[in-house]
């Protein structure tokens, strides 16, 4: 796990709160209306050090957890469908004294389950943004599949037991190769905020919790394709941001049927990892967008 004393952006503090007997580690900083920032795979909260003080100078709390399994949250050897985990994050709100008006933001992971706390708790969100990902049950399905040109690693990750066996040992070689191989813009990742992150998801327990995200999407697609083929929407204000090397406008697309108050971005020179490789900008957009 990653130590409770990292370095946190200035103003912010860590935090860490009990829902059903799983530690959530988060870090706030800000006062005003609450923010839900949710990293993504394999990230930490450290996926937002860059403009989670931006959003804070705009009049939000900002509160970036870690998921379950990750960072310093509590490595559960279950849960880890999004329905459950959004549940996780509402625990955790209603903990901090939050319980509506939350603008809830995700990229990766994080946005499957900031869709399932939107989709789930309705009037509790104000505003959502979803940020660089395929939903599950919207689109995810054709990602996860080589033979449409889809990524190998969805099948890989949700085997059991085998990537654990397969990556103990090479983790920061293997999150080196993932990084460059999916963000566009060189340096994003420098070599010391990779060991940051490998902290987080070295050894066989880690990587298990991580994969944990990973083994539960074809349960998280099911959920969802029933929910959008009973005439649900999404009532609230939704942003989806694509990085113009990676996602691009194929999330808004997936979103329009099931989200009438839809607006979208692309972050141009950016790959899947927009708040490393474009804070600045992905920081305006949000600006725009939840203001």
């Amino acid at each position: 796990m990653s130590t409770p004393y990292d370095p946190v952006p200035d103003g912010f503090e860590h935090t860490t709160v009990t829902a059903d007997g799983v530690d959530l580690h988060a870090v706030i900083g800000g006062s005003g209306a609450p923010l839900l920032l949710l990293h993504g795979w394999p990230q930490t909260w450290r996926a937002w050090r860059h403009v989670m003080p931006v959003l804070a100078g705009h009049g939000y709390r900002v509160i970036a957890p870690d998921l379950r399994g990750l960072g310093d949250s509590t490595r559960a050897p279950g849960g880890y469908d999004k329905d459950a985990q959004a549940e996780d994050m509402r625990a955790l709100l209603h903990r901090l004294g939050v319980t509506g008006g939350v603008r809830v933001v995700g990229h990766d992971i994080g946005g499957m389950v900031a869709f399932a706390y939107a989709r789930r708790h309705p009037q509790e969100v104000a505003r959502l943004a979803l940020v660089e990902l395929a939903l599950p049950g919207l689109g995810l399905e054709s990602a996860m599949n080589p033979a449409t040109g889809g990524s190998f690693h969805f099948g890989l990750f949700m085997t059991p037991e085998v990537p654990e066996l397969l990556l103990d040992g090479t983790e920061h070689a293997f999150l080196t190769w993932w990084f460059n191989r999916l963000a566009h813009v060189t340096g994003a990742f420098p070599p010391e905020e990779i060991a940051a992150i490998t902290a987080s998801y070295t050894g066989r327990e880690a990587l298990r919790a991580g994969f944990g995200h990973y083994r539960t999407l074809l349960q998280d697609g099911r959920v969802n394709r029933d929910w959008a083929e009973s005439g649900a929407h999404l009532p609230m204000p939704v942003l989806a941001v694509g990085g113009e090397h990676n996602a691009g406008n194929r999330l808004a697309e997936a979103l329009r049927p099931i989200a009438p108050h839809l607006s979208a971005a692309v972050i141009k020179d950016s790959g899947h990892f927009v708040p490393d490789e474009r804070p600045e900008e992905l920081a305006k957009e949000l600006i725009d967008f939840l203001a």
